[in-house]
């Protein structure tokens, strides 16, 4: 589980050990809530570590995969889950700021699956958190961002063609508005956000993580190279 400290990521991580996975997670800087996370999947049964890796960092992403598929003795799920936000009109975004924003959101995904790819067992899964402004962009300054999110379709759908004869499945989650410390439902931008969602509020982390053990149980075994829409109507 690549972001795995906070989120999405860990509240897909706590739920993957509850179905009786062994959980590995990444995070960059917050290595306390990491360690809160590492003991609620302990606390559910299972073994669980923590990883110290920058998405941004190839080397570091890379290293990571190798390592959880090292230490719990193999890999049968990839949560692609790390990423950044960004909002910036395209006059105004600074090369830095687009390099950032694809290293994360790009290239350690690609580099995570790369990782992955010779080390998953065979029925193994790939699932990838991208984001509703890949279907809908619903203002102005999300140009990158949007971008950004929408390769990982391409991505995804590249890795279900290559790995199915493996029985590996790929696939893309794309969440809606999440209530988290990143995207509070009570923030600043809450209520424009809400505006655009045929339900009138933001999805929790559960509710993603619901689906991301979907895709990696028996459920998900004949869904390959798709799209998972979850996002309270934003794209309806």
């Amino acid at each position: 589980m690549t972001g795995g400290s906070r989120g999405i990521g860990a509240a897909a991580a706590v739920a993957l050990a509850e179905r009786g996975a062994d959980v590995a997670v990444t995070y960059r800087s917050s290595a306390e809530d990491a360690a809160q996370v590492v003991k609620r999947i302990e606390a559910a049964g299972r073994r669980g570590f923590a990883i110290e890796a920058d998405a941004a960092d190839a080397a570091a992403i890379g290293a990571a995969v190798a390592r959880a598929a090292n230490v719990l003795g193999g890999l049968d799920i990839l949560v692609n889950n790390a990423g950044v936000g960004f909002v910036g009109m395209i006059a105004d975004v600074a090369i830095e700021d687009v390099d950032q924003v694809l290293a994360v959101n790009v290239r350690g995904a690609y580099v995570a699956a790369q990782a992955a790819a010779s080390r998953l067992s065979d029925g193994g899964r790939l699932i990838h958190i991208g984001s509703c402004a890949a279907g809908r962009v619903t203002g102005p300054g999300m140009t990158l961002y949007a971008m950004s999110k929408s390769a990982l379709v391409g991505l995804s759908k590249g890795l279900a063609r290559e790995l199915g004869t493996r029985n590996i499945t790929s696939n893309v989650i794309q969440p809606g508005p999440i209530d988290t410390t990143m995207n509070p439902a009570d923030g600043p931008y809450a209520d424009a956000q809400r505006s655009f969602l045929a339900l009138d509020r933001f999805g929790t982390t559960d509710e993603i993580a619901a689906a991301i053990t979907y895709l990696a149980g028996p459920g998900g075994s004949y869904i390959t190279g798709a799209e998972l829409t979850i996002d309270g109507g934003h794209t309806a």
